[in-house]
């Protein structure tokens, strides 16, 4: 049986420095980090022997928490689950899915709670996985990693973005707390057909893709389908800016390296001036602050715009309704340069610490990332985060642009960290000044001094 909670909503992932998979660039696979244990959580679970014979661990229900609510998520999940059960009857999965802003708000409380769910998808970086670490939430898979092979399947970078110190204070170091199934980047969705009616190129650079901005809204063209409503599209689009703007150094020291950057230097208030300026010159159209971003790619896929900036996990919605007419590009700082833009892994797949049944629990998340796992995911039109060999779209698809724009933004190191893991509260604290600063209530330079606040702040407190 599986029980659903369906929210409708474009899934949230985090950022990779730098991403490889069989397709792509090979890197050595990391060892896993040390076992131990958590600051409220007790012992470590996994650091005794565990057990792979799910067949022997009697009637279990496993329940499970996911925002996989897009359609290839959703599907693919759906799968999955179903082949799970049929492999071991003896298990009864209860899937709990909702959206990514409802996960956010709910998982911690249910993760506190006496009867919490046994796996869930955490999203990585400060705000969620760092605190669940820290409260003792979450129990390390180390064991399993060794168990299973995913230290050795999974490229470091990969793993590395799902790790934590015990204390949850540091990123990217210490035990390993959940593995990832999807990999996505985000970039431009265009309208085929209309950008050819514009005597357009496919855009390959910000100067590029602003030309055409121009183009379509002289010509009574909607330039880009936009909602906030929800508030992560904000992220997406002034990250996509902010990385042609400010290069991929000073993104990475933002997020990742605690110091010698600020919110407010010249590549960040350039992102902030140019995303101004497109709401000023109406490229984002009227009233996008109270859209949501399902109606926003909905206007997309109806031909009411020529551009939708979004993530790769919108393909599997896209691609039923426009058939061939998508197509998905990655921007360049300037022409000759590669892409950059934000990507990496989607939510890690975690245990959670009052699990009574780690093992299952284990197996499960092992079933979902495994070859199979892999191929399930491609199969419903999603991008998995270890591409299997022979994995190739057919050409003039969606999906095939999104691979190869997948191959060329990894193997030039053009991955860029997304934004909101920078602190614990800046998820909060950008989306809401994204709002006021495209809607004419933030300048830029007050935009970037209120992020630069969060910023420092949490800097201080470490």
């Amino acid at each position: 049986m599986i029980e659903r909670t369906q929210g409708r909503s474009a899934r949230r992932v985090v950022a990779a420095t730098a991403l490889a998979t069989g397709l792509l660039t090979a890197v050595a696979a990391c060892s896993p980090g040390p076992s131990g244990t958590s600051s409220a959580g007790g012992a470590n679970k996994t650091a005794g022997p565990v057990s792979t014979d799910v067949a022997k661990a009697g009637k279990v229900t496993l329940t499970e928490w996911d925002q996989n609510t897009d359609p290839g998520t959703d599907a693919s999940t759906e799968a999955l689950n179903k082949a799970f059960m049929e492999k071991y009857p003896n298990v009864t999965i209860k899937r709990v899915s909702r959206s990514f802003s409802d996960l956010k708000t709910t998982l911690k409380l249910a993760l506190s709670s006496s009867n919490p769910p046994d796996v869930v998808q955490a999203n990585q970086g400060y705000p969620d996985m760092g605190a669940f670490v820290k409260a003792g939430l979450l129990q390390p898979e180390d064991s399993y990693a060794k168990v299973y092979g995913w230290d050795t399947s999974f490229p470091s970078q990969l793993l590395d973005l799902n790790r934590f110190s015990s204390d949850g204070k540091t990123w990217k170091t210490g035990s390993l707390y959940g593995v990832s199934q999807t990999g996505e980047i985000v970039g431009i969705y265009y309208n085929k057909a209309k950008l050819k009616s514009l005597g357009l190129p496919v855009p390959t650079t910000l100067a590029g893709f602003e030309t055409a901005l121009a183009k379509a809204k002289s010509s009574g063209l909607r330039p880009i389908s936009y909602g906030d409503a929800d508030k992560s599209p904000g992220i997406h689009i002034f990250g996509v800016v902010q990385a042609a703007t400010a290069g991929k150094a000073e993104v990475r020291k933002l997020v990742f390296d605690g110091g010698g950057a600020k919110w407010t230097d010249a590549g960040s208030l350039k992102a902030a001036t140019t995303l101004r300026g497109w709401a000023d010159k109406g490229y984002l159209g009227s009233g996008f602050n109270g859209e949501s971003k399902d109606q926003a790619v909905a206007d997309f896929a109806a031909g009411k715009s020529l551009f939708l900036v979004d993530g790769t996990w919108q393909a599997a919605v896209l691609e039923p309704k426009m058939k061939t007419n998508v197509g998905f590009t990655a921007l360049s700082p300037a022409a000759g340069q590669p892409p950059l833009t934000q990507g990496g892994e989607g939510l890690a797949w975690s245990m959670t610490a009052k699990s009574k049944h780690p093992d299952v629990a284990a197996a499960y998340i092992n079933f979902l990332v495994d070859g199979n796992g892999m191929k399930v995911l491609a199969d419903k039109g999603n991008l998995p985060a270890l591409p299997q060999a022979g994995y190739q779209p057919a050409a003039g698809t969606v999906d095939a642009d999104i691979l190869d724009e997948w191959k060329a933004v990894s193997e030039k190191d053009g991955l860029l960290p997304y934004l909101d893991y920078t602190t614990p509260t800046f998820y909060d604290t950008l989306t809401a000044a994204v709002q006021e600063l495209t809607a004419g209530q933030l300048s830029p330079q007050a935009f970037g001094a209120q992020l630069q606040s969060d910023y420092a702040s949490f800097q201080q407190s470490r």
